[in-house]
This record gives C-alpha cells, sequence and structure tokens, in this order.
C-alpha cells in the first residue's frame, strides 16, 4: 500500500473526529443526545464485522488506488438508507438479511485472492450496508436523525479504518502467509454470521 494512501486514510480519520466534536459543540441537548446513540449504535456485532470486514476486504481486493471505495460506498449507502429507514421504510427479515451480510462479507474475504470484479463487489458492499442502514434508520431517537446519522457515520469510518489498518498490518507483519491470515479473518466472520442467524 502506497504512503499517500495511509496518509489519506489518517487524513480522513482526523476530518471524521473534528467534524464529530465540532457537531457535538455546535448542537447540545437533544442534539448531543441523538449523536451520542448514534456513535454507540454500530458496535453491535453484526455491524462492527459487517464494516470492519469491508475495510480488510477493500484493501485486499481492489486495486490500491481505490481501496477507498469500499468504505466509500458503505457510508454512502449507508447513510441514505438509514434515511428511508427514519422515514419508516423497511423489509421483512431485515435482521436476518443482516446477519446474512456479515456470512456474505466473510465469503469475500476468504474468497478476496479471487478478484470480483470491482463494479460487483462494490455493488454487494452497497447491498449490504443497505440492509444495515435500514436497521439504524428504524431505531433513530425522537431526539432527531442528523445528529444520530452523524454519530454512526462517524463510528462506521472508524470501524472501516481499524478494518483497513488490520489488512495493512497483516501484510507487512505476515506478508508470507497474508492470504492464510485474512482467510481465516473471512472464516471468523462468516461463522460469526452463522451464529447471529442462529439466533434469531
Amino acid at each position: 500500500m502506497k504512503l499517500w494512501i495511509l496518509k489519506s486514510l489518517r487524513v480522513a480519520g482526523m476530518a471524521a473526529l473534528a467534524l464529530a466534536a465540532g457537531a457535538a459543540q455546535a448542537h447540545t441537548g437533544h442534539a448531543t443526545t441523538s449523536f451520542a446513540a448514534g456513535l454507540a449504535h454500530p458496535f453491535g456485532l453484526d455491524h462492527l464485522l459487517a464494516m470492519v470486514a469491508v475495510g480488510v476486504w477493500s484493501v485486499c481486493a481492489l486495486p490500491a488506488r481505490q481501496a477507498w471505495w469500499g468504505p466509500a460506498t458503505f457510508l454512502l449507502a449507508l447513510v441514505l438508507s438509514a434515511a428511508l429507514g427514519a422515514m419508516g421504510v423497511g423489509l421483512p427479515y431485515l435482521e436476518h438479511a443482516i446477519a446474512l451480510s456479515v456470512l456474505l462479507f466473510g465469503l469475500m474475504l476468504v474468497l478476496s485472492q479471487r478478484k470480483l470484479p470491482v463494479a460487483l463487489g462494490l455493488g454487494l458492499v452497497a447491498a449490504a450496508a443497505s440492509l444495515h442502514g435500514l436497521a439504524h434508520g428504524a431505531e433513530t431517537p425522537a431526539t432527531g436523525f442528523a445528529g444520530y446519522a452523524i454519530g454512526f457515520g462517524v463510528t462506521s469510518a472508524a470501524l472501516h479504518l481499524a478494518g483497513v489498518a488490520a489488512a495493512l498490518a497483516v501484510r507487512r507483519y505476515v506478508a508470507g502467509q497474508s492470504t492464510w491470515a485474512v482467510g481465516g479473518l473471512g472464516a471468523l466472520c462468516g461463522g460469526a454470521g452463522i451464529y447471529l442467524l442462529g439466533q434469531l
């Protein structure tokens, strides 16, 4: 991974944190409550695994200069579908579909060395993100959507960055075993998806 990509990711993370701090300071009372709820929401196991997996997959499966496309696609689809969810749009068996998306991301990691067409890979990321977004939107607190969306957007971006960092660490420290390491992460993610599905 080229140095400029690492610097870009660092700058993006710092910008997201700065935006979060600014939003928290600019809005008090109800908006702050919404923001805090948004920050906390993606830490459910299903959402957390999906977003970390997207970061890992993007580094491993996309061309180096396009590694940011996976997280950007996920975040865009997440926010747009969350807005729909907040307006009452939903799907039957949504939680089952979200669990299946975790399984899907696990399979994508296992198969990351067999390059999918970029458009197909990003399409799968967007479709899964839309499921997660509908769930986020459906749980919008009464205190408002805007602060909530900023909150879950910041946490989601941070989780993507964690996935990117994990993939870069694997490449750097276990380069010779990176295929097995990423495949192992994928197997764990897929297994978690099956577990989550079994709990519904």
